[in-house]
């Protein structure tokens, strides 16, 4: 997928995993003076970081750009779009603020990490993404605490569309499921981080058994995407005291009503018909 302006930080983050030890330093200091990077040669920046030319040319290229001239070139491009949004979006929640200002706080933080799911989102691999469920047997959402969450919410959307559908937050019940599954099936885990060993063991034995695999995180190179067919990111915007945020938990739940659209789009008909149905069974339990 092609680079595009205003998705260059966010790919840094989330590309965490890729990244060498060197690389990191690069990353690390990009995105703490992101300002005076566009004006540095590469031969400053590299005295500045203390790496080798090489590792900062590996390291753009990674972002899929051909040198550090046209990395900063884009960089420079993207800091001027972002001042002129002229939000309060990255701000850190503190102790002295009042409910007012705390609530603005979670509201942009919010509207931000939305923002940048848009701009992770390969839509190809979205499209391909519906394919995969469209054709499968029966779904399965593994994910543990809060992007178990996810899962379950994940499990109730799809099985509004007439798809077989579980989800799963125990580690023993997805590894024993995830053995039992067959070519037709799929399995989409979810991990902010990519590292739930839990939901990390359930993809690869799925896999293993011969379903297709789905990941949906924040990590773009993270462990859990090696036991996946497709990967889909989204943006996360928690500080060193907001695990588990709000932010993160909503993006997670973009990702998937974005699926879910996409679905009921190509399905409308077949989609009203099961409203309708659901609609009347719910009125003749309330009459009851």
């Amino acid at each position: 997928m092609k680079n595009e302006i205003g998705r260059i930080l966010p790919m840094i983050q989330s590309l965490d995993y890729d990244f060498t030890k060197s690389e990191k330093k690069v990353a690390k200091y990009i995105l703490e003076n992101r300002g005076a990077v566009i004006y540095f040669t590469i031969i400053e920046f590299s005295e500045k970081v203390e790496v080798g030319e090489a590792t900062i040319i590996r390291f753009c290229r990674k972002l899929r750009f051909k040198g550090f001239h046209d990395f900063k070139m884009a960089l420079a491009q993207e800091l001027s779009l972002n001042n002129q949004k002229n939000k309060i979006l990255d701000e850190e929640l503190l102790s002295t603020d009042s409910p007012n200002i705390l609530a603005r706080k979670i509201s942009n933080g919010c509207q931000s990490a939305v923002e940048e799911t848009l701009k992770l989102m390969d839509y190809k691999v979205l499209d391909e993404v519906v394919k995969e469920i469209d054709k499968a047997k029966r779904i399965y959402f593994f994910g543990v605490g809060f992007s178990g969450i996810a899962a379950i919410e994940g499990k109730y959307k799809f099985m509004l569309l007439g798809y077989k559908v579980e989800s799963y937050t125990d580690n023993h019940f997805m590894a024993m499921v995830a053995a039992t599954l067959e070519k037709d099936d799929l399995v989409i885990g979810i991990s902010n981080s990519g590292c739930a060993l839990e939901t990390i063991k359930g993809l690869k034995i799925a896999k293993s058994q011969g379903a297709r695999t789905i990941a949906i995180t924040h990590q773009a190179k993270s462990p859990i995407t090696k036991e996946a067919n497709y990967t889909l990111l989204n943006g996360t915007k928690e500080g060193p005291l907001q695990g588990g945020a709000l932010n993160t938990r909503l993006t997670q739940l973009f990702v998937l009503e974005l699926i879910y659209t996409k679905i009921l789009m190509n399905h409308e008909e077949k989609a009203i018909e099961l409203k309708k149905k659901e609609r009347e069974a719910i009125e003749e339990y309330i009459r009851r």
